[in-house]
């Protein structure tokens, strides 16, 4: 760790190339991760038409949605909206996919010039992936606003499938049992059998390309996977450990999730 400081309310420091900041609880983490995007937003909007947000969907998201689908300074008809990853299999309507949660809390919301839903009831899952791998080519990304998983994944690369140099964009991925389980710790699914074994997700590359990377991450359940994106060896044995080697990533814990730093 280098450059601690404390404000009132957060505690900030740098580990290599990572900003941390570290607030009193979840929901002022919330408050403070949706400010910071509202204003990068707005600059990024001063310098350019329109510009590319992809979105993660997960609990741990929930304050930030919420905090920031209210924020009226936000010209959101100049915002391509891109979801991260989505199930493979579940019913179009099912509660749990990816797609139908951003819509409740923020795609269905606000007015994005557009909006670009993964389909994981696709009959064809390569064309899917070409589809959406020409989307991301078409719209280069200029933020992402993601989390960490218990087992230390970003999107859906969990450690198994993570590769730092990926050649795709977007792939298909069997998802481990500590991945699948996490649905369940967050109350998502009833028991493991009913999450999915596969899903489509964007690779670790195709959100390394965004200029900046907004990581929202609360709850006791992810002060372990924080503890390593912090201190473990940068490697696809915890994924997340690449934020350190980004330039313009950003991210926010609650006293929680930051509990064994």
């Amino acid at each position: 760790m280098s450059s601690i400081e404390t404000k009132t309310d957060e505690i900030t420091f740098t580990k290599e190339m990572l900003l941390v900041k570290v607030f009193p609880s979840r929901e002022e983490m919330g408050k403070k991760a949706a400010e910071d995007v509202s204003r990068k937003i707005n600059e990024l909007l001063n310098q350019k038409p329109e510009i590319n947000i992809i979105f993660a969907a997960a609990p741990s998201q929930n304050e930030f949605l919420k905090y920031l689908s209210k924020d009226i300074s936000i010209p959101w008809e100049k915002i391509n909206a891109i979801h991260m990853d989505e199930y493979i299999g579940l019913d179009k309507d099912a509660p749990q996919a990816f797609g139908n949660f951003l819509k409740e809390r923020i795609f269905g919301k606000v007015p994005f010039k557009s909006v670009h839903y993964l389909n994981g009831q696709a009959k064809d899952l390569s064309s899917e992936c070409k589809r959406y791998t020409a989307l991301l080519h078409d719209h280069p990304v200029d933020i992402v606003c993601l989390g960490i998983g218990e087992n230390g994944h970003i999107a859906f690369n969990d450690p198994s499938v993570a590769n730092f140099n990926d050649p795709e964009t977007v792939k298909i991925v069997e998802l481990e049992e500590k991945s699948r389980q996490q649905q369940v710790n967050d109350h998502c699914f009833d028991d493991i059998d009913s999450v999915p074994k596969k899903a489509f997700t964007l690779t670790i590359p195709a959100l390394l390309k965004a200029d900046y990377m907004f990581c929202i991450v609360p709850s006791k359940l992810k002060a372990e996977a924080v503890c390593k994106t912090i201190n473990d060896p940068v490697s696809e044995k915890c994924p997340a450990t690449i934020l350190r080697r980004k330039k313009g990533a950003i991210l926010y814990l609650d006293k929680e999730s930051a509990s064994l730093l």
